[in-house]
Order: structure tokens, then sequence, then C-alpha cells
């Protein structure tokens, strides 16, 4: 059992490669802003992107090892520049754990899809990837601060309920379809390339 969780645990050199270059990219599409897409009148975020990418291209530990370096991100990012609402961002239940889902959940959409669909799979992935954080970051603020982010945000609980049901969908859906196109680019250039 030991043997085999250490074999689980244990990547090569490519998947290092791949797990610090996403990272990397995901890092500084947050800090940059360049993340954030203006797509009126919400601002899509594809910072989970990198993610959903490295758990298709490497697998589902590559991608939650990406999807923890994105959520620890988020952490420092909610310390170092604050909102009235970065109370919620700083527990790893609310920041970590959806982004670690990432992984998991864009890998198994993939791979449900079959080999013969590799195309559409990367589309899936991307889709069922970018909704896997919406919801659960999002779902997350909603099960453990809905009072206290009602209250920082200075509005009933009620309105809240319905602020973060609103974002799940005026977000989720734009960034759930930038997902799907720039998951599909990536995914089946870099395929191409690894075929050649």
């Amino acid at each position: 059992m030991e043997k085999h969780l250490n074999s689980l645990v244990k990547f090569n050199t490519r998947q290092l490669a791949v797990i610090g270059m996403l990272s990397a990219i995901s890092i500084l599409l947050g800090i940059t802003g360049l993340g954030f897409i203006p797509i009126p009148p919400v601002k899509a975020t594809i910072m989970h992107v990198p993610v959903i990418i490295g758990a298709v291209l490497e697998g589902p530990v590559v991608g939650c090892m990406v999807g923890l370096i994105f959520g620890v991100f988020s952490i420092i990012q909610s310390i170092t520049t604050p909102t009235p609402v970065s109370f919620a961002f700083i527990n790893p239940l609310v920041s970590v754990l959806p982004r670690i889902l990432i992984g998991i959940t864009a890998y198994y959409s993939y791979k449900l899809c079959g080999m013969k669909f590799k195309h559409l799979g990367a589309g899936v992935a991307g889709f069922i990837g970018s909704c896997t954080n919406t919801i659960g970051v999002m779902g997350m603020v909603y099960i453990i601060y809905l009072k206290p982010y009602a209250k920082a945000l200075n509005i009933s609980v009620n309105a809240a309920k319905d602020g973060i049901l609103t974002v799940c969908a005026i977000n989720g859906i734009p960034e759930a379809i930038l997902s799907v196109l720039i998951t599909m680019a990536v995914v089946t250039a870099v395929s191409k390339i690894r075929n050649r």
C-alpha cells in the first residue's frame, strides 16, 4: 500500500515542469490582471484554465497540484490586497479546495469522452472545470460565510443569496465559454506537437 502511494505522488521531470509553468501562468494572470477579461457587464476570469489544461494534458494529480498553487495564491492575494469580502477567501475551503477539485473534474470529464473524441473531451473538460471553480468557490462562500458576506457588503442575507447566484450565472457562463475555447485550442495544439 505504501509503495503504491509513493508511486502516485512521484512526478517525472515533464510533470514538474508543467506544474511550474502552468502555476506561473495562473499567478501571472492574477498579478497582471490579464486573467480578467471584460465581457460587459462582467469581468470573466480565466485564471483556472491552466489547472484544466494541466489535468487534461498530464493527469489529475498534476491538475490538482496546479490548482493547489492557484488556491494558495488566492489566499496570499486576499491577505496582501484585501477587499471587504477577503475574509472568506483566506479560508482554504473556499479558495483552495475548489481549485484542487478542478483538476479531478476536468480530467475525468475529459476521459469520459474517450480517445476518439479528444477535441470534444477538451471542451467538456474546460466547461466542467470552469463550473467546478465557479460553483465550488461561490458555493463555499454561500455555505460557510453567507451572513458575514452579507454584513461585509452591507446587504440583507436574501440579497447576498441572490448576489451569489447571480455571480454564478452571469460570471459563470462567460467563464465557461472562454475555458472551453482556450482549453480546446491549447490541448489540440499540444497534441499535434506531441504526435509529430
